[in-house]
């Protein structure tokens, strides 16, 4: 039992993609501004809808890992 408590509060690097999305948006000075622009959409906006897909490309590899560690608790 607290082996398996310890294992499931246990932190590792692939995690650590999960905080690249929070970081990229509350460092606001790096894209705050109009250029360059896509098909006329400021750099400002693109830049945020952006990281929609990329948040999704990096929770893959996450989901991933704690679903390999969920199937070897469960057999």
């Amino acid at each position: 039992m607290a082996q398996s408590k310890r294992h499931g509060a246990r932190l590792r690097a692939v995690h650590l993609l999960l905080l690249l999305p929070f970081i990229a948006m509350l460092w606001v000075g790096f894209y705050n501004r109009a250029e360059p622009s896509i098909a006329g959409i400021p750099f400002f906006y693109w830049f945020q809808l952006l990281w929609i897909p990329l948040g999704a490309v990096l929770l893959w590899p996450v989901y991933r890992a704690e679903d390999r560690d969920n199937d070897g608790r469960r057999q």
